[in-house]
């Protein structure tokens, strides 16, 4: 699927938080953050939209895979973009993500102590389970099913219900999934996700999904906490669920937007 450079007004209509120091973007699906050896599309390069009268566009304070959609953060200035990258390294901010993932834990929450490692010097990006890799933590929570397991009651951040389907249509096994990283190793989720028998839908990499077209990969950067003053309460946003992943949660019992 092309993604076309996103135009300033589209990167505007993203914005989800903004204040003297940061912006916080609700990034789309399918467009990595930073240019790549070939070049195409990438969401830096529409960054000078949002200057807000800075002479200087923001800077990433973080990254989210190309396929992963939802929160992102940026830096205004050089040394708010320092205090966020401070805070992201000592694991002060905290970040849900949701994810729709193939069949799904039999409990209701748990915590993922698995170390990742390279898989190989070529994909070096990539990532597979190794006892001699770095420490990565994941706690997960059951938001809603889709089979006919009792469905969990989601909190405010989102509803379940008893899940529906179309009379005559057989549908996938599936569980949302609240995730949440307590370290920030590369792929941790989808990499977790696989390793547990259950990985996200859409995955290409280390899941069932296809390399190019539908089901797109369905993990959505949910919400994420900031504490950028000690005087103040963390700054919280959520943003809003991706439209290719509103059907499979819908159908986990998701009713919110």
């Amino acid at each position: 699927m092309d993604i076309e450079q996103p135009t300033d007004d589209e990167m505007l209509a993203r914005v989800l938080h903004r204040d003297g120091l940061m912006l916080v973007i609700d990034k789309p699906a399918g467009i990595p953050v930073h240019k790549g050896p070939k070049g195409g599309p990438n969401l830096e390069a529409s960054f000078d939209a949002l200057r807000f009268g800075l002479p200087r566009p923001p800077v990433l304070a973080h990254r989210l895979d190309k396929e992963t959609s939802g929160c992102l953060v940026l830096g205004r200035h050089r040394k708010a973009t320092a205090s966020l990258g401070l805070l992201f390294k000592h694991g002060k901010i905290s970040k849900t993500y949701w994810a729709v993932v193939e069949g799904g834990p039999a409990e209701d929450e748990g915590t993922i102590e698995l170390p990742l490692g390279r898989r190989n010097a070529e994909r070096g990006w990539w990532q597979k389970p190794d006892p001699e890799g770095q420490p990565a933590i994941t706690k997960w929570r059951v938001l809603g099913r889709s089979s006919s397991r009792a469905t969990v009651q989601a909190d405010s951040s989102g509803s379940a219900a008893p899940p529906s389907h179309p009379e005559g249509e057989e549908t996938q096994n599936l569980t949302w999934l609240a995730m949440e990283p307590l370290t920030g190793r590369t792929h941790q989720l989808r990499v977790h996700a696989a390793a547990m028998g259950w990985p996200i839908v859409g995955d290409n990499i280390y899941g069932n999904g296809p390399r190019f077209g539908e089901p797109r990969l369905h993990l959505h950067a949910r919400e994420i906490s900031i504490p950028l003053s000690k005087n103040k309460p963390p700054v919280q946003v959520t943003a809003p669920v991706p439209a290719h992943m509103m059907e499979r949660l819908q159908q986990c019992g998701f009713l919110g937007a």
